[in-house]
Formats: C-alpha cells, structure tokens, sequence
C-alpha cells in the first residue's frame, strides 16, 4: 500500500475533522493535528481554508458517486428498488457515527454557502447531480411501468432531494435514522405509487 501524502493526510483527516465539529468549528490546526503534519505543510498545499472546503466537498462527493452507481445506476435491480437502495445506503452512511455527523453536503449549505459563493456554487451543482440520477431511476421506473406514464420525474426528483436532505438534517438533530426512515415511508407509499 502506497503512503500518504501529507496533502493526502489532511484531506483524509481534515474531511473527518470537518464532518464532525463543521467548517467553521474545525480550525486548520485541529485539522494537521489529526492529519499528524506540521501546521505550515496546509498552507503549502492549499492556498486558503476555502480551497481545502472544495476538496474535501468533492472527496466526499466521490463516495457519493460510488454509492449513486451501486444503487441509482445498477442496472441489477428495479428502478424503485435502485432508489430505495440509494436511500437505505445513505441511513447506513449516517448510522455510522450514529447521525451525529450528517450530511456534510447539508451541514456546509447550512453553515458556509453564505459565506462562500464558490462552495455554494459547487453544492449547487452535486445536488443538481444527485437530482438527475435520481431523475433517470425515476424515468426507468416509468418506462418499466414502475409508475404512471405522466409521472413527473423532474420534479419529484427535486422533492426527494430536498426532503432527503431535510430528513438527513432533522436526524442528526434528533441522534435517531426516524426522519429519514418517516420520509422513505411517505415516498414509498404514497408518492411512488
């Protein structure tokens, strides 16, 4: 196994640093303390705090590619089967350290897109991602007759995004998967169908 860079390090650290105390809450010493470097080798390879919240979006983000082609995109399972598949993966994801993190997506929006038009910018754009695979899964349960032929794939897309999201928020505050467990229910039972 190859070692780690120190710029590998704190992005591996820093992401987990970030994802537990926020953007804000983790300072850059907190960050090579976990990373184990010293304080100058962060500003030897990011140029700012900002930069360092880019990269650890889009390392987070590579996951989430990685579960979207496991569930969303396999073409193994039912289109619903997919989404519900994507879903049960993300509760998983947060059960991990038991919803105390939550989605580092929703936790940046909330905290840093106000501050950051390049970090809301790139929110912006993984959500509009995640909403178009989801938007596919939805047409290919169309065309499997999975759902009515006038089903709005869009804009249920966007809904099951938003809720998802709020559902992920609403879950770490409450250290419970019932949120997003309530929200699965709903969608299942009474919007796709």
């Amino acid at each position: 196994m190859a070692k780690l860079s120190n710029r590998d390090r704190i992005l591996t650290a820093g992401l987990k640093v970030v994802h537990a105390r926020g953007y804000a809450g983790a300072s850059v010493r907190d960050i090579v303390h976990a990373a184990g470097v010293p304080q100058g080798t962060f500003t030897n390879h990011f140029t700012s705090k900002e930069e360092f919240g880019l990269e650890i979006i889009d390392l987070y983000f590579a996951k989430g590619r990685e579960l979207m082609a496991q569930t969303l995109r396999n073409e193994g399972l039912s289109p619903l089967a997919r989404l519900r598949a994507y879903i049960d993966a993300n509760v998983a994801r947060l059960t991990e350290d038991q919803m105390c993190n939550g989605c580092l997506f929703g936790n940046f929006t909330a905290e840093a897109s106000d501050h950051s038009d390049l970090i809301r910018s790139r929110l912006l754009t993984i959500f509009a991602d995640v909403q178009q695979s989801i938007a596919e899964c939805l047409t290919s349960a169309v065309k499997a007759g999975e759902l009515p032929a006038d089903f709005k794939c869009a804009e249920v897309a966007g809904f099951i995004v938003s809720s998802l999201q709020g559902a992920n928020l609403l879950s770490k505050a409450e250290r419970s998967p019932a949120p997003i467990e309530r929200f699965a229910q709903v969608l299942f039972t009474q919007v796709l169908r």
